[in-house]
């Protein structure tokens, strides 16, 4: 299942997108302020994020920059109503791997979620995470609320087994 964390204020718009995608088999999260979603990459990492340019309590492109430090190769794509060439080029400066302007088509979008999941694979599955530890498998290290700790070899290996088992024994989320 693809894990999907939106961050948009316009809950009208968040509530039909994450609607349309769970008939798809999505889980999405929305997130109504960056300061939201920074704290829950902090604690998970999603599979791919949409992210709307002009928040509460900033600009898109800041959260963009601050991903891409982290997580070089966690898809973003932005879905704004900023539309102009200037914000475009913006957007894929700062980290974007696509820009959707709204107006647009649910199946519009979707088709280019699926084509960056194609070229990008399920990057959730390089990170493993519970409560704010994360450690990147491919990378072999562990961070801590995003600040990196080191580890000797058996604490890595140890920690990683009880994330993997943690992983395998969680069970579906409710929905009410």
């Amino acid at each position: 299942m693809v894990d999907l964390y939106y961050i948009e204020d316009d809950l009208n718009i968040a509530s039909i997108v994450k609607e349309y995608l769970e008939q798809k088999n999505f889980k999405v999260t929305i997130y109504a302020t960056l300061a939201q979603a920074k704290q829950a990459l902090k604690n998970h990492i999603p599979t791919l994020v949409l992210l709307d340019w002009k928040m509460p309590d900033g600009h898109g492109d800041s959260l963009c920059q601050w991903i891409r430090r982290n997580w070089k190769e966690l898809p973003i794509i932005f879905l704004t109503v900023c539309g102009d060439s200037a914000d475009i080029v913006s957007g894929f400066q700062n980290g974007a791997d696509d820009y959707v302007v709204k107006p647009f088509v649910l199946e519009v979008l979707y088709s280019r979620i699926l084509a960056l999941l194609r070229r990008t694979g399920n990057i959730a599955e390089q990170y493993l995470s519970c409560d704010g530890i994360v450690i990147d498998v491919n990378r072999h290290t562990v961070c801590v609320y995003s600040e990196e700790i080191n580890l000797s070899t058996v604490e890595y290996q140890l920690l990683l087994y009880l994330l993997l088992k943690i992983k395998e024994r969680r069970l579906p989320e409710k929905r009410f």
